[in-house]
């Protein structure tokens, strides 16, 4: 028999959060084009009008119809909000209104111009987070999108056509898409569009068809539009295969995914050129989306590279923070040579591709210089056969970081920043002239070697101060001294003996060799010595928490790890009890609670370095537990541009993750003490309850019997005394009956056995036996009863339910005012009985809180003179709760009469067929 596989129950749950969260967030519709002008807008306006005629919500959020009269036409019948105002250096420019749009919440929207870059001030930098946001709330997007765009084709279309664009989006926003719909048209129609005036106004429609819409232009950029869409419906087939996959294998755990094989991963190497850097992320983000493989970039920072000036440095930060938008999970390595370095990761990280860029062809004597790039590519050929190695062709734009990062000064990730160099040249040109002040007199009792070796200890510690630079320049120095002051003829380069010259030689290799080694030592003390700051950094923050016991203690500790990380000024703000963040009394100068606030509900970093909100001074990390999200790590670094740096993001990522599973923690811990002392004090009432009642159940019942023999004395003050005290004693034996009850009830909650004698009972007969059984409490209160005639009959325990209701005629006769009504009525699964009175209703204090009433010991008026210890409604409580049912109780509005009224909720199914009557049983047995 084949083997019966079963689902992986983690891979289920996975797949149904996933669908989970698919359902909850909106859809997003992108009308993709090669260019302006094939119709994006006119196309997503016609589908709107289309949709809005079947019924549907369709608001335009924004929509840009470029004086179009086609396009302007169709946005008639479509309800558009207003655009927000913002003000921008001396204008007033008029922004899509992301607040409204989530404010007014349509089924579907319309925000045209997916790249749009937003005004400085606005809560996203771009259009595209705008939609995100919108998404998140469940609203379903639709916009339009031109191939030049996306990020990754961005240089690749500015080789093509001349213009660079600068307003780019992520290709993972095309990718998450769930319906890319393609507008076409051929370059002979698009000519004919901008020579009609229906792609820009008259007066650039010229320029624009001698410059970018040529007609080679306009087929390369419809070939590159035609193939993106292809690859995004790829997907969709790649993703419909995978989910056919598991449904027919049900799931099971190690299913394989049917005819669908991947390649390795792609590591992307980020060297010192912007240029080829770029240019590299971006074909290798191409590369992994059309293969569906996971990439990598990595920089490798060699001593070489580390004396790369601060703005060559922000660059490649910025290369980096490319890579990180187009997907790529980034790293920055340190080593002697970057082929090793390279070689390492791809095989840590599985890639079986590594692209390298090509920076442009050299000019002048540099064109003879070795290339870097094809002795890293031969290396690593070398050091690993089985790698493919590509080539990426040199762009003609670099990325930067934002001008405030810019020329910050300060750089301690690698390793220290590099010191200035001539005080070097300076020190190793004062090393060589005391070496030789100190030997010129030695020269008689010292030999020649060692003198060499003094310049040799001179060279040392020059390299070990200040590297290899003026190391080299001291060794050259002490070998020029050498020949001038100690070797014959002295006081000149003149060399009476050959062997001078090895002598020389070997000096000056030494002495670069020395050099060198010592260079590279201070490289890779400096990184260990940054490595385990960090890693001290964490291991002391985790031991810390360990011990912390309140969510401040957390939050002190918290702030002041990661304020001595980044040097500057850190807050932790937790939540409290109502899932609200603690914001600090006193702000320090720069923070925003708003920006704190919108990190925190939204799950997403924000503030200084992010994409959201990047003019804050402040950077807001949330706080993310395994459960959810417990608050916002704020802080102001000493340098922003660290934030950029991978390692440094990724440190704070962690001391922010071991932030908020402390509180996390803390916030169990508290919850489980609460638990254990509502447990023991619940038991301990328990116990009382059982002890004081049955120990007081036996001397009552012998007071009620002797005060039942007091009732034959004629009539008098000892009688009238007498009844009082049959009275009083009947009303303190309900109450002892109440706490048996009770303490019976509860211990059948706790895992007891409580046996309910369910049988098909007549609701009219339970209804009159409680009304008799109350008779006594309600004195002379009118009872009315509005029952239906045709009540089926309801399973329940007759007798605890007549309890239930007594309890139910009592309160009302003691709280309420005349007439009781007692009414019922059946659904298919429920029976209800309400017990109404028409008095002052419940009290004022409760509203919102009525099911406090039926806590035990809990009365609607805390100080009042109708007796009573607040049990009846929680016994009525636990009645209806262990039969499956639930009690509740709301006031009546003045209008319909007042009063309070409480009700019963009981399940029910349909009773059994009636047993056929004795002649109908004779009848059926009779032969015919």
């Amino acid at each position: 028999m084949p083997e019966i596989t079963r689902p992986d129950p983690d891979e289920l749950l996975a797949r149904m959060r996933a669908q989970e969260a698919r359902a909850q967030r909106g859809k997003l519709r992108i009308y993709f084009g090669a260019n302006a002008g094939v119709g994006k807008t006119w196309a997503m306006l016609s589908a709107a009008q289309r949709e809005r005629q079947a019924g549907r919500d369709v608001v335009i959020g924004v929509v840009e119809t470029h004086g179009r009269a086609d396009t302007a036409a169709l946005v008639a019948g479509l309800e558009q909000l207003p655009r927000r105002a913002m003000p921008y250096r001396g204008r007033m420019l008029y922004e899509f209104d992301l607040d409204a749009a989530l404010a007014r919440k349509p089924e579907v929207i319309l925000v045209d111009e997916l790249a749009h870059s937003n005004v400085e001030g606005s809560r996203h930098a771009k259009r595209w987070q705008d939609i995100e946001e919108l998404r998140a709330a469940g609203v379903e997007v639709w916009t339009a999108l031109n191939v030049q765009h996306l990020e990754s084709l961005n240089g690749t279309v500015g080789a093509i056509t001349g213009v660079r664009v600068h307003e780019t989006v992520p290709d993972a926003v095309l990718d998450e898409a769930e319906e890319v719909v393609l507008v076409d048209a051929t370059p002979d129609e698009i000519t004919a569009r901008l020579a009609a005036g229906k792609v820009y106004l008259p007066q650039q429609a010229q320029q624009a068809a001698q410059n970018f819409f040529r007609k080679g232009n306009l087929i390369a950029l419809r070939e590159i539009a035609l193939r993106r869409t292809a690859e995004h419906v790829e997907d969709d087939v790649r993703g419909w295969r995978v989910e056919q996959s598991v449904s027919r294998s049900g799931g099971a755990a190690g299913e394989p995914m049917a005819a669908w094989h991947t390649s390795g991963a792609i590591l992307a190497c980020v060297g010192p050129h912007p240029e080829a850097a770029a240019q590299t992320v971006r074909t290798a983000a191409r590369l992994a989306g059309q293969l569906n493989v996971d990439w990598h970039a990595a920089y490798v920072e060699t001593p070489l590279l580390q004396r790369l000036p601060a703005a060559e440095r922000d660059r490649i930060l910025a290369v980096l923070a490319l890579a990180e938008e187009l997907g790529a999970s980034t790293s920055v390595l340190t080593g002697d040579q970057v082929a090793p370095a390279l070689a390492a990761q791809a095989r840590r990280l599985n890639c079986a591709t590594v692209v390298l860029g090509r920076p442009r062809e050299r000019q002048g004597w540099r064109r003879w210089r070795p290339s870097a790039h094809g002795h890293v590519a031969q290396q690593l050929a070398r050091l690993s056969p089985s790698l493919d190695i590509v080539s990426a062709g040199a762009a003609g734009s670099a990325r930067q970081l934002p001008r405030a990062l810019l020329g910050t000064p300060g750089e301690e990730d690698i390793a220290a920043a590099p010191r200035a160099r001539w005080p070097g040249y300076a020190w190793a040109a004062a090393a060589s002239v005391l070496i030789t002040l100190l030997a010129m007199p030695l020269l008689h009792v010292l030999e020649g070697a060692n003198i060499v070796m003094l310049y040799l200890l001179g060279v040392v510690g020059v390299a070990l101060r200040f590297g290899r630079g003026p190391a080299a320049f001291g060794a050259l120095l002490n070998v020029a001294a050498f020949d001038f002051f100690f070797v014959d003829p002295r006081l000149s380069f003149s060399v009476s003996d050959w062997q001078y010259l090895v002598t020389f030689a070997v000096m000056s290799a030494v002495g670069l060799v020395i050099g060198q080694l010592t260079a590279g030592l201070r490289f890779a003390a400096g990184v260990s010595a940054s490595r385990e700051r960090r890693a001290r950094s964490l291991f002391e923050l985790t031991r810390d928490l360990s011990a912390a016991l309140q969510a401040e203690q957390v939050a002190s500790l918290g702030a002041a790890a990661v304020q001595g990380h980044f040097g500057g000024p850190a807050l932790v703000l937790p939540t409290d009890e109502g899932d609200r963040l603690l914001l600090p009394a006193a702000p320090p100068p720069g923070f925003d609670a708003g920006v704190a606030d919108w990190a925190f509900r939204h799950g997403q970093p924000a503030g200084l370095a992010t994409a959201t909100l990047s003019a804050q001074s402040w950077h807001y990390v949330p706080l993310k537990a395994p459960m959810r999200v417990r608050g916002v790590l704020a802080l102001q670094p000493a340098h922003a541009r660290w934030l950029h740096i991978p390692e440094q993001s990724q440190q704070l990522d962690t001391l922010a993750r071991q932030i908020a599973i402390a509180l996390e923690r803390v916030h169990y811990v508290d919850v489980a003490q609460r638990a254990v002392v509502e447990i023991e004090s619940e038991r301990l009432r328990n116990a009382l309850l059982g002890a004081i009642s049955h120990d007081v159940r036996t001397p009552l019942t012998a007071l009620i019997a002797l005060a039942e023999s007091l009732r034959e004395l004629p009539e008098g003050p000892q009688a009238r005394a007498a009844r009082a005290i049959v009275a009083q004693a009947h009303e303190l034996n309900a109450l002892v009956g109440n706490l048996l009850d009770m303490a019976r009830l509860e211990s059948g909650a706790a895992g007891g056995a409580v046996n309910l004698r369910r049988e098909w009972q007549s609701v009219e007969e339970t209804v009159g036996a409680a009304i008799r059984a109350a008779r006594t409490a309600l004195g002379g209160v009118a009872v009315q009863t509005r029952l239906p005639p045709d009540l089926p009959l309801v399973e329940f325990d007759a007798v605890l339910i007549e309890r239930v209701l007594v309890n139910l005629l009592e309160n009302a006769a003691k709280y309420g005012a005349p007439p009781i009504v007692v009414s019922a009525r059946v659904t298919d699964s429920t029976l209800e009985i309400a017990v109404r009175d028409h008095g002052p209703g419940l009290p004022a204090r409760l509203k919102g809180r009525e099911h406090q009433l039926f806590d035990k010991f809990t009365r609607g008026q805390a100080e009042s003179a109708t007796p009573g210890v607040g049990l009846g409604l929680a016994i009525c409580k636990a009645i209806v709760g262990a039969h499956g049912g639930d009690i509740h109780a709301a006031s009546v509005d003045a209008a319909e009469g007042g009063g309070a009224e409480f009700t019963v909720t009981l399940p029910r199914r349909a009773p059994p067929p009636e047993p056929p009557l004795a002649d109908e049983s004779a009848e059926s047995a009779s032969p015919p």
